[in-house]
């Protein structure tokens, strides 16, 4: 099985924690010369340090802000024009706020509409002629399980979720005939920030424990835990190798069998 990375260049967005620090990590791991985007550059310089440079990669970083989409765009658009090739592009950023949707307000869909679809639309425009004279490329869009099953408790998500899952299976029809596969990663519970930003909410609101809260979660999962940002990291790798050449517009959850459906 092929899984080499050698003289690859990946983008991974939201790269300085979770599972975007994560899969910036595993790819170095194989090889592919990384390319950090996220807003904080103070952590981004930090992750850099902490990639695999054995093979003589170089690693680079792009400290720009998702919810600032015509910004991304002017940055994501120069630093190309200074790169000879993109291989691989990780779509991921930080999911909306909690809530029902009956309590949603219109700006908050705008809000997230432009920091999920808008911003990896841009990315692709921006990275995929690259990727055609390359015959080679890996767009992944780490997303969420509420693709096939929306959670409950979390409206704009499911809603802006969903619209991502559908722009990408366009794409992936579009882009195939390329070389280049468009797939998605749906994290079920995963340890990141988020989850327990999600948990202690949900403690606070029902006056019970963030254990109590875990324990009751954790029941629902057939494997009895939270994933690691590692395990999810591992799909999304794969899917960039050439092992991955034949998969193309398909949902991959990881999330220990909690979806109750197929």
């Amino acid at each position: 099985m092929n899984l080499d990375l050698t003289n690859k260049r990946a983008l991974v967005c939201g790269s300085t924690q979770g599972i975007g620090r994560a899969v910036a990590l595993e790819l170095a791991q194989l090889g592919a010369h990384i390319t950090l985007v996220a807003r904080n550059e103070e952590k981004l310089q930090e992750v850099i340090s902490q990639l695999d440079g054995s093979q003589g990669q170089q690693h680079h970083y792009l400290a720009a802000d998702f919810a600032q989409p015509d910004e991304l765009q002017e940055q994501i658009t120069n630093y190309i024009q200074q790169l000879d090739a993109v291989h691989i592009l990780v779509n991921n950023t930080g999911g909306p706020a909690g809530g029902p949707i009956t309590a949603a307000k219109p700006e908050e869909f705008l809000q997230a509409f432009n920091m999920h679809l808008i911003n990896n639309h841009q990315l692709v425009q921006a990275v995929a002629p690259l990727m055609q004279q390359a015959g080679y490329g890996r767009i992944i869009n780490i997303i969420s399980t509420s693709v096939k099953q929306p959670l409950q408790g979390l409206g704009v998500s499911n809603t802006i979720r969903g619209a991502v899952a559908g722009w990408a299976k366009t794409m992936a029809n579009e882009l195939g005939p390329y070389g280049i596969t468009v797939n998605n990663v749906l994290p079920g519970a995963t340890r990141t920030a988020r989850l327990e930003s999600i948990i202690a909410n949900k403690a606070q609101k029902n006056q019970t424990s963030t254990e109590a809260e875990e324990a009751e979660m954790m029941a629902e999962i057939p494997a009895r835990r939270f994933a690691t940002p590692e395990e999810v990291a591992a799909a999304a790798a794969f899917l960039a190798t050439p092992a991955a050449a034949y998969i193309n517009g398909i949902n991959v959850p990881v999330d220990g069998g909690r979806t109750g459906c197929l």
